[in-house]
């Protein structure tokens, strides 16, 4: 149980007296008012619409289930298993061909016994598995899994990170639906595109290598930056934003520091801050699980924010700040909707703009979020999520104006994905 669910209990039990009892009565009151129930019919087979901007991959951890939604309408329109691991990786999408893939990891004895990794191929209207492709190494797994399945540009590549025993990125060949190579990348972590026959992966001496892929995926070359980060005193978060050939890396701090990938020796360039002095000293710090992301039209970068203490870089936020890449400003400061009222309101059968619901928003703190996304479209959203509620926040991303909440998205999980 997190710890937004026991804070909320122990607050429950706190205000069952006195006045508080009434307000409370009140709620229940208004949410027992009788409500029709539709009987779903079943046994209807639906194809998926085309892979739309406004898609959100919603990962779940308990489920092991990656749920796809479609933000405009907040309606789910399928869910991708994804068994035997932590949590499910992000599932890249390829628009030439029309296909999802999925990381995925099995055992012969249930959760024990030999262990295949592999991925699985879906046809992304149908969802109908259409290949499997077994890899020769485990995939590795964290908290997260942010970056450690990475497609690269042309759709023709998938890298999969595999941290044991020896480090490498697992080249697959989608088009031949086979493994063709075995980077190494020992003492890195993560792989991130960075071309069509290349990627990148993050040092734990403080720098990053790009490797280099033949025409037909065999490892060619492997150059390193020098360092750009301290490993100790400033780590950056694996968490990387992209434009073009540039990967942006936020550092727990709050630095931002950006490495070009367009020649073969990655270069890196900055830091630049996302606080002020007065902000630094005050606590203000990046905080979450995937903590920013990146509009790439509009160069403008979305990282949570809360005020913490060093070492509090997981914890949630309660606000987006958005900045400027290019000038290094920041433009604006949007609030995260309170997730735990989201999550709770239609539990108890609480309209949006009842008097139930403001109640409940004066009984529930807003522990803020853990995980957000934007979309790539002319008209983005933004996309929250908290890990201890099963919601997703819909925002618009240039107001910040919460639109909507995309309602029973799972139990608890760490990641948003956009296609």
């Amino acid at each position: 149980m997190g710890e937004a669910h026991l804070r909320l209990r122990a607050l429950v039990v706190a205000t069952l007296s006195g006045s508080a009892a009434a307000l409370l009565a009140a709620v229940l009151f208004e949410a027992t008012a009788s409500q029709a129930v539709e009987i779903d019919p079943g046994g209807q087979v639906a194809m998926m619409p085309p892979v739309g901007p406004h898609w959100v991959f919603v990962p779940d951890r308990l489920l092991q289930t990656s749920f796809i939604f479609d933000g405009d309408s907040a309606e789910m329109l399928g869910a991708i298993a994804s068994p035997g691991l932590l949590v499910a990786k992000l599932p890249p999408v390829a628009r030439t061909r029309n296909e999802i893939y999925s990381v995925d990891v099995d055992y012969d004895r249930g959760v024990r016994g030999k262990r295949t990794d592999y991925v699985t191929i879906y046809d992304a209207r149908s969802l109908d598995v259409v290949a499997y492709v077994d890899l020769p190494d485990p995939v590795s797994e964290s908290n997260t899994s942010q970056h450690h399945v990475a497609l690269l540009d042309g759709e023709r590549f998938l890298i999969a990170f595999s941290q044991f025993p020896d480090g490498v990125g697992v080249v697959v060949d989608l088009e031949a639906r086979a493994v063709v190579a075995r980077a190494p990348i020992a003492g890195c972590a993560g792989v991130y595109a960075t071309g069509p026959r290349s990627f990148a992966t993050l040092c734990g001496d403080g720098t990053t290598v790009q490797v280099g892929l033949t025409e037909e995926g065999q490892v060619a070359s492997a150059e390193r930056s020098a360092g750009f980060f301290d490993v100790v005193a400033d780590p950056v978060s694996m968490a990387g934003v992209r434009s073009g050939s540039t990967w942006h890396y936020v550092s727990f701090r709050g630095d931002v520091h950006s490495v070009d990938y367009a020649s073969a020796k990655p270069v890196a360039t900055g830091p630049w801050s996302l606080v002020s002095a007065a902000e630094k000293e005050g606590g203000w710090r990046p905080g979450g699980l995937q903590p920013h992301t990146l509009h790439v039209a509009t160069n403008r970068l979305f990282v949570l924010m809360h005020e913490g203490e060093p070492g509090s870089h997981k914890d949630a936020s309660p606000e987006i700040w958005v900045f400027d890449v290019e000038a290094g400003s920041r433009l604006d400061r949007f609030e995260v909707p309170n997730l735990g009222v989201e999550f709770l309101g239609p539990m108890f059968g609480l309209a949006p703009d009842s008097f139930g619901r403001t109640v409940l928003g004066w009984l529930v703190p807003n522990e803020g979020a853990h995980a957000i996304v934007v979309s790539q479209d002319a008209e983005p959203l933004l996309f929250t999520r908290s890990h201890d509620y099963g919601v997703v926040g819909v925002l618009d991303a240039d107001t910040g104006e919460h639109l909507r909440t995309i309602g029973q998205a799972g139990f608890a999980g760490p990641t948003l994905g956009v296609p």
